[in-house]
Order: structure tokens, then sequence, then C-alpha cells
């Protein structure tokens, strides 16, 4: 059996509602873009990865990777101007 260490995320400034909706999304945006950019193993997006498990319900998170999947996700993960970047 696999050990689980329950966490919540930690404080976030361009959060500071109790209202953590805009949190989860803003994180689950995040998560993608990063795991694009840089690989699913690189520690950053791991943390974007906990936050949005830790406060989206996962019916949403269903949701939005069908939709990811279908092409009609409504937020923007658009990962071009950060490549540019990169180089």
């Amino acid at each position: 059996m696999a050990d689980y260490k329950l966490q919540t995320p930690g404080f976030d400034a361009r959060f500071p509602q109790q209202n953590q909706t805009k949190h989860c999304y803003q994180s689950y945006l995040d998560y993608h873009k990063c795991v694009a950019l840089k690989g699913e193993e690189f520690a950053p997006c791991k943390v974007f990865f906990q936050t949005f498990q830790s406060l989206c319900p996962l019916d949403w998170t269903e949701t939005w990777d069908e939709q990811r999947e279908k092409g009609t996700f409504p937020g923007n993960l658009s990962v071009e101007k950060f490549q540019a970047e990169d180089k």
C-alpha cells in the first residue's frame, strides 16, 4: 500500500479570497502549459498538478480533460509565446 501525504496548497497572493475556483482553474492551465514546455517530471509542474488536484472537483477536471481531447476546451493553453522566450 502506498503512503499518501495529504497537504493543501499554500497561499497564492494572486487568489486572496476564500473562493478558490480561479486558483483551481489557473493551476490546471499552468500545469498543462508547464508540461507542454518542460515535461511532466519538471518539479514546478508537479506543484501545479498537486494544486489543481487538491482544489478542483474531479468532475471539473474530467470534463476539461475531455474538452482538451476534443479540441473544445475554452481555456488558453497556448505556449508559443513561452517557447520563444525559452530559446
